[in-house]
């Protein structure tokens, strides 16, 4: 999925993400006819905003065929610095498919973050690691004998929305939207468009601008 990207282009989208929010992708998407985001999905303590491309993890459950590795590891292994892990199990909240160890083992890579379609655990632990993690629940129960890793790298779900490895994801306080890799640049370029406007009707208001006016003036409801 990288093929369609150069350094100068990660360089770049790197940059204009700074400034933006899920919200702003999501609408950037919503324009251009592409799923505009996940709910439900949301950081699970105070954690930043991540940006960064997609390693992903399919999850199934456990049985008589045995787990080829520990739950994640491979995920980890094949991450470089700034990545960020996606879980798709299938958004079940009644068993952890993540933890302390492999925060740890994850920030020792330079993963920059996980987002779980599902549950995961150890959270005061994976506070002090300060590794961020968007999930859909917080639960004490082991992945042991309940579930395993199916496959890396493959193309997975995360609610809802296809995911695959190379794509590009954020996640904040507002919830986690999906770049496809070969819309990178378009969806940015135009989040950003609607950011400078959004910015500029705030500058306005604050200036003492009657909303309705300024909501006229820009056609709020037909930015997108």
């Amino acid at each position: 999925m990288w093929d369609n990207l150069n350094a100068e282009d990660i360089k770049k989208a790197n940059n204009i993400s700074k400034k933006l929010s899920t919200t702003n992708i999501s609408d950037a998407l919503d324009s251009l006819g592409l799923a505009s985001g996940v709910s439900g999905i949301l950081p699970a303590f105070d954690c930043p905003k991540i940006f960064g491309s997609v390693v992903t993890l399919k999850i199934t459950a456990a049985g008589l065929t045995p787990s080829k590795s520990h739950l994640g590891i491979d995920a980890i292994v094949s991450s470089k610095k700034g990545d960020i892990i996606v879980i798709d199990n299938g958004g079940r909240e009644d068993v952890s498919c993540w933890g302390e160890i492999l925060s740890y083992g994850a920030k020792n890579k330079g993963v920059a973050g996980v987002v779980i379609d599902g549950a995961f655990r150890d959270i005061d632990d994976i506070k002090i690691v300060n590794f961020p993690v968007f999930a859909r629940a917080v639960v004490p129960v082991t992945a042991r004998k309940r579930i395993m890793g199916l496959e890396t790298n493959k193309i997975i779900q995360c609610g809802g929305v296809q995911v695959r490895p190379g794509d590009f994801i954020m996640a904040d306080g507002s919830g986690v939207v999906i770049i496809p890799s070969e819309k990178l640049l378009e969806v940015l370029s135009k989040a950003e468009e609607l950011f400078n406007k959004e910015q500029a009707m705030i500058k306005e208001i604050k200036a003492g601008e009657p909303i309705d006016k300024v909501d006229k003036k820009y056609s709020y409801e037909k930015m997108i």
